[in-house]
């Protein structure tokens, strides 16, 4: 006899998923993050200049800081702090850590690398059809208007690992290259490889 975990399909999730649960699936940790940013600021609770997360002390909008992540960001930056430094300390704080699992849990996240499983692209893109989640969960800062806003977030992205290992390797072999050319000529010149003839 199978035993049933009583694990729910991914087709009944998406009814119980909010839009940081989404974010993840659309973007990772940093998606969350980002999205709590952008909500934030959107209520009037923190704004962001010169790359750079200030909290107002207010909030415009008619319902409270509610959620978790929300919660973790205005904590990371009680004072000025930049975006970039937000993003990391958020990304690996508890309040994340529950999203992953949950997901997880549903088998809409890869349990070790924390990659979208199938069921849980179709979920995002069964939700993308609707429409009803703000456009920068999906598809992040470049949904957002353009702004300080905007600016600020892009200009937290890092290089993306695969790019920032392949640039550092062109670096180096430039370095190496550059080396070993003014070794062969003295005088710190390019040598050509051949000699200049004589008497």
């Amino acid at each position: 006899m199978t035993r049933s975990w009583g694990r729910p399909g991914a087709e009944d999730a998406g009814g119980a998923l909010d839009r940081y649960a989404y974010a993840f699936l659309a973007g990772g940790r940093r998606r969350v993050v980002e999205s709590a940013v952008v909500a934030l600021t959107e209520q009037g609770a923190l704004s962001l200049r010169a790359a750079r997360l200030r909290p107002t002390g207010e909030v415009r909008s008619t319902h409270a800081v509610e959620h978790a992540v929300e919660h973790a960001v205005l904590a990371a930056c009680p004072r000025s702090k930049r975006v970039g430094e937000v993003i990391d300390t958020v990304g690996r704080s508890q309040p994340v850590d529950d999203i992953a699992r949950r997901l997880v849990f549903l088998g809409l996240l890869s349990g070790r690398r924390q990659r979208t499983t199938r069921a849980g692209r179709r979920l995002l893109a069964a939700v993308a059809s609707e429409g009803t989640l703000p456009p920068y969960v999906l598809d992040g800062p470049a949904a957002v208007a353009a702004g300080s806003l905007r600016r600020g977030l892009l200009s937290a992205h890092p290089i993306p690992d695969g790019l920032g290992r392949t640039l550092r390797r062109m670096g180096k072999a430039l370095d190496d290259d550059h080396g070993s050319s003014t070794e062969s000529a003295p005088g710190g010149g390019i040598g050509c490889g051949g000699s200049s003839g004589g008497d």
